[in-house]
């Protein structure tokens, strides 16, 4: 990629805080960059020195596995230094603030943070308060760009293009940062979407965002091109939304018998971690139809191409 610095466009935006922040030109140009990218990945050196003189802090206040790994494989990829935090092990948990605690990894000399934090807008408030690129990594239950950006990745790589297509996002919209992200990047990219689960978990005027709501799985897998199924997030809620997993499993969970009455084939993806046998069954996870490992594949190429860019934003 380095033979390319000088023709390279450059982002609109300073941070990566979220989808409502990017162009239609912005997402473009990091699919661009994700499928040069991707071409390294398959070859037998993976490893370029793009960032060989940066630094890059991993902040996560949230366990996190797949994202994690995610970020730290991309930047190694591309050769910078990466310095893993973890909140759970550090002086957060001693009453330190965000700001002391990210100030003071900064004064180690770094040069971008990739942050995931239980708070919304976590991130936008630290991009406005030090001297540092800020990547959302996921902020409570607000967005998860990279997340929506490798979905839309994905689907564009499985269908040729986004425009005009139709995606169904089924599960906890109420309590998800990726569905939010995705109907922002979806929409902006052509996408007709619409959201379906349970009422409960239908944030009221969701509408107002442009989507269609369904209640009724089997009707939004017969309208859709592509189902992104999402898991309960259990962890995020407060109340019981539904009675038990296994009412909603058979209310809304995505079976072959399912996926094979509807009369046409769909294209399958989930974020994970997946509940297998709760919204989405194994043999629906492991079949031609989906592209959940195609999603994992891609999440290194497209995190590789928001670092890089947001490194040449940064020059």
């Amino acid at each position: 990629m380095d033979q390319h610095k000088t023709t390279v466009k450059r982002l609109s935006v300073k941070h990566l805080l979220g989808i409502k922040d990017l162009t239609k030109e912005d997402i473009e140009q990091i699919f661009a960059t994700a499928d040069e990218f991707k071409s390294i990945l398959n070859r037998q050196v993976r490893k370029v020195p793009t960032l060989r003189d940066m630094t890059i802090a991993n902040l996560f206040f949230e366990n996190s596995t797949r994202t994690k790994l995610s970020f730290e494989l991309a930047e190694k990829r591309l050769s910078a230094d990466v310095v893993n935090f973890a909140s759970s092990s550090s002086s957060v948990s001693k009453g330190e603030t965000l700001i002391d605690t990210v100030n003071n990894i900064l004064s180690m000399k770094v040069d971008m943070v990739v942050m995931r934090h239980p708070a919304p807008g976590a991130c936008a408030f630290l991009s406005k308060h030090v001297d540092a690129c800020i990547v959302n990594a996921g902020d409570g239950t607000h967005e998860h760009p990279t997340q929506a950006l490798l979905d839309a990745f994905s689907i564009r790589e499985k269908l040729g293009d986004i425009q005009g297509k139709k995606v169904v996002i089924v599960g906890d919209i109420l309590h998800s940062r990726v569905a939010l992200s995705n109907i922002y990047c979806l929409q902006k990219l052509g996408a007709e979407v619409m959201v379906c689960g349970i009422p409960t978990l239908i944030p009221r005027h969701i509408e107002s965002l442009g989507v269609k709501v369904s209640y009724n799985l089997k009707e939004a897998l017969q309208w859709c091109d592509v189902a992104n199924m999402l898991r309960i997030q259990l962890e995020r809620q407060d109340t019981k939304y539904f009675p038990s997993l296994r009412e909603y499993t058979m209310q809304f969970g995505l079976t072959k018998d399912l996926l094979n009455s509807i009369g046409k084939e769909i294209v399958v993806m989930h974020p994970g971690p997946i509940n297998r046998g709760v919204e989405i069954s194994s043999d629906v996870a492991d079949s031609d139809q989906s592209i959940i490992l195609q999603q994992v594949e891609n999440g290194v190429a497209i995190r590789m191409a928001v670092l890089y860019l947001l490194a040449e934003r940064k020059d």
